[in-house]
């Protein structure tokens, strides 16, 4: 066996009192557990992860294990020989099942013997890690009640523990040399490395590629010829990461979970409502929420420059050359999943293009239908031209829209754009020459609408293969493409004179 680290002992103590301060905590004590269904209780524990984990651990399982939690438990418990990515996002309690509570069910329960390294982003985060495990061995009442030979502690100290029947338990930081690691013979047979991944890091890609040479050579070199389960664990904050490179690699299996799933509904139902997700999500700015907490990063400005966008105040109604407003819809009547935008764009007699008003939002179809009369009565009686996308499925809108003006005995004129388009990304980043040149300019008066800012943030967070929303920015694409079309005169907007425009900021 290696040494004991050479830690000093306050550190050590510290981090213990903390995590048995939090465990003695619970309101249960053994003594109110009846001795009488022990063995029916270690039996079912053995079995069912989930019940394992709700019955010693009723301080963390404030809600019950969601189901990626079971299977990756029953799938690590199944294959010793297992090489996993578990891409789960912030919030899903990825520390807490694959660090602490999957390790303690293997070896308790299925009286599996343990050589652990537990890997993290600094040494001091990895003994963290490992100082929670230490506490459920030392001070768990109920572990010790029903597991008392098992848990039997020969040697503790900060980031190290050794057991009875000889189980080893290490941490360590990445880059760290793990070369050595074992306790009389036994070699790392399970090793997870947890969150190594931030944002400095990959931000240089020499390192991640260094570190990512680490983990598949002295890290996983430990193992005895590659015998034992290699798991990292941790969200996607880059495309350009240790996870993101182990990822790819065809050898490991790739388990990825967002905080909602394919169908908008939250991943661990059990523990997250969809209200607390959303309200999480507003709050955070789309580009945070997509990388923390649905494994999507996204690189701001990749086509559409934070200082492109710039702001003027309105000119007199009269002063436009034309009038569009552009609604690329959907026909789901959600207001969770899928947005809905309605862009007013104007076109000025020098050339340049004002985009006046944007409703962008997760609504109701109905709701979209009254975006358009808010439109007509911004645009003070002033002429409208009402477009909306009519591919398929979205010319249905039409009808229905006009259905909705009879039931309010009031029409208004909604054309179909029903032109074949080409491939959309193509279209919006053909949008890009006018910003860069100046022509097109945003309202300065609803610079702090919520549909001028979520138009703003989709378009910087556009790029190939995101998958952020691009409805807005589909829907000013199309205003724009009709005002060109409609006004051939002064189509090459490109011939406008930015210096003619005051820009206001």
């Amino acid at each position: 066996m290696i040494g004991l680290k050479n830690h000093k002992e306050i550190d050590w103590q510290k981090l213990f009192a903390s995590r048995k301060e939090l465990i003695l905590s619970d309101s249960f004590a053994t003594s109110a557990i009846s001795t009488e269904n022990q063995q029916e209780r270690i039996a079912k524990a053995k079995k069912s992860y989930a019940y394992f984990v709700k019955t010693y651990f009723p301080r963390l399982a404030s809600a019950p294990s969601a189901d990626f939690h079971v299977k990756a438990a029953n799938e690590i418990l199944n294959n010793k020989r297992l090489r996993a990515v578990y891409e789960w996002a912030r919030g899903l309690a990825k520390s807490t099942n694959m660090s602490l509570m999957i390790p303690l069910w293997l070896f308790l329960t299925h009286n599996e013997k343990m050589c652990m390294v537990l890997v993290s982003k600094s040494e001091e985060m990895a003994d963290r890690l490992l100082a929670e495990l230490q506490g459920e061995l030392l001070t768990n009442e109920l572990l010790i009640q029903d597991y008392a030979e098992r848990m039997q502690v020969v040697s503790c100290s900060s980031g190290e523990l050794i057991t009875a029947d000889g189980s080893f338990f290490y941490s360590c930081g990445r880059g760290q040399s793990p070369r050595g690691v074992k306790h009389k013979g036994l070699r790392p047979n399970y090793i997870v490395i947890d969150d190594i991944d931030d944002d400095e890091l990959c931000r240089n890609d020499a390192r991640v590629s260094l570190l990512t040479d680490w983990v598949n050579e002295a890290l996983m070199g430990t193992m005895q010829v590659g015998r034992g389960r290699f798991i990292l664990v941790g969200n996607r904050i880059s495309n350009k990461s240790v996870l993101a490179k182990l990822a790819e690699n065809k050898t490991y299996k790739h388990v990825k979970v967002n905080i909602l799933d394919r169908h908008g509904k939250p991943s661990w139902i059990e523990a997250q409502t969809l209200e607390e997700i959303t309200e999480l999500r507003q709050a955070q700015g789309e580009r945070s929420f997509q990388k923390e907490y649905m494994n999507n990063p996204i690189t701001e400005g990749a086509i559409f420059k934070a200082d492109q966008i710039q702001y003027t105040k309105p000119l007199p109604w009269r002063q436009y050359r034309r009038l569009i407003c552009y609604t690329d819809p959907s026909f789901k009547n959600s207001s969770n999943n899928d947005y809905k935008a309605t862009i007013l764009v104007g076109k000025t007699k020098e050339g340049y293009l004002h985009v006046l008003k944007a409703f962008v939002a997760q609504e109701k179809v109905s709701t979209m239908y009254e975006w358009l009369y808010n439109i007509r009565d911004y645009a003070e009686g002033n002429a409208v031209y009402f477009y909306m996308e009519s591919n398929f499925i979205q010319s249905m809108h039409l009808e229905e829209f006009r259905k909705h003006g009879e039931g309010k005995g009031d029409l208004i004129a909604l054309r179909g754009d029903s032109r074949k388009k080409p491939d959309k990304f193509a279209r919006i980043e053909a949008l890009e020459p006018l910003f860069s040149q100046g022509i097109i300019f945003f309202n300065e008066k609803e610079k702090d609408t919520k549909g001028m800012q979520t138009l703003i943030e989709q378009l910087l967070l556009f790029q190939r293969g995101s998958k952020i929303h691009d409805d807005a920015p589909d829907a000013l694409e199309g205003a724009i493409y009709l005002l060109q079309r409609k006004d051939a005169s002064t189509s090459n907007l490109t011939q406008a004179t930015p210096m003619k425009h005051k820009r206001m900021y």
